[in-house]
């Protein structure tokens, strides 16, 4: 298996609770609170590990926050090296109302991070065996956006493969300055990187676009109840959602791509690991709160998938 390195720049630990109702004002009472350490980048470092696979993961931390993060980690078969900020670590906070089903997500900006703050990261990438790199969140206040860029430069250099997983202007520089392996937007953050709507059909024309243009070798577009495509230099792949009792839609994405990148380290091929990938954020809205997906559910709707689309053909 190839060594996969995860990167979270704006890790968070995630609070999840459930309430019978939420009301302005009045105090709201919860019940079943889940804690969990988050962010794109740790996320996709459980996903890998709860997989099977062997991730390391270097992450922002600092305050008492960073802390209980570093101590939350430990409890998870992951490698991890933190970097030290003077900020602290944010609070992501998640609660589930039953009366309707529905979700409310409260996600703070998170800490200021200064350019000397990010240099050992820089270092740990020169100094890493990784064959994937994978740099998956949002960017804390202070970085600059051309951050991911500088990192997919890194990989490219050391002969690795790039796995870009952001949204804005972060996606927007790094695809106009670098070339990546595989970048997995949603359509929501497809649509503000080329600054149009996009419906089923357009959607696979934007994300070919992307592949032709040289910035990605791939592109594994996310589009929730639409299902998901996979863009390569020859072809579009469209793929249904897989339909599964729906709890949460907390990390869905970071399933997806996790998955992804774990099958490739695998050894399989682009098709297999983009079908991993859809089993794997299929299995993630499966489980409350920010619990992410389960090995059992993704072997499980990975195998119910293909044997449905070995039948249609």
């Amino acid at each position: 298996m190839a060594k996969i390195l995860s990167i979270a720049l704006n890790p968070a630990i995630d609070i999840a609770s459930e309430a019978e109702q939420i009301r302005h004002t009045h105090k709201t009472r919860t019940h079943n609170q889940q804690q969990f350490p988050g962010g794109g980048g740790i996320n996709v470092a459980r996903v890998i590990a709860e997989l099977g696979g062997k991730c390391d993961l270097v992450y922002l931390s600092g305050g008492a926050t960073g802390e209980l993060l570093e101590n939350m980690l430990k409890r998870i078969h992951v490698q991890h090296f933190p970097v030290h900020i003077k900020d602290p670590v944010r609070i992501a906070y998640m609660v589930h109302e039953s009366s309707t089903g529905l979700e409310y997500r409260f996600v703070p900006e998170g800490p200021v991070v200064s350019e000397e703050e990010v240099k050992p990261l820089f270092d740990f990438m020169e100094k890493s065996d990784a064959e994937y790199f994978i740099a998956s969140g949002s960017l804390p206040r202070g970085v600059e956006t051309d951050i991911y860029s500088r990192m997919a430069d890194i990989a490219s250099r050391k002969g690795a493969r790039f796995v870009l997983d952001t949204s804005g202007d972060a996606l927007k520089v790094t695809l106009s300055r670098s070339c990546v392996f595989l970048v997995k937007p949603s359509v929501g953050e497809l649509e503000g990187l080329v600054g149009r709507r996009l419906n089923h059909g357009t959607a696979g024309e934007a994300a070919r676009e992307i592949v032709q243009s040289g910035a990605a070798q791939y592109v594994a577009l996310t589009m929730g109840k639409d299902g998901a495509l996979l863009a390569t230099a020859d072809d579009v792949m469209r793929f249904p959602a897989i339909q599964v009792p729906v709890q949460s839609a907390v990390g869905a994405g970071d399933s997806f791509v996790a998955a992804m990148t774990w099958s490739l380290a695998e050894g399989h091929d682009i098709g297999e690991a983009f079908r991993f990938g859809l089993a794997a954020g299929a299995a993630a809205v499966m489980t409350p709160g920010t619990e992410l997906c389960r090995r059992h559910d993704v072997l499980e709707l990975y195998k119910t998938h293909a044997e449905n689309a070995k039948a249609r053909h």
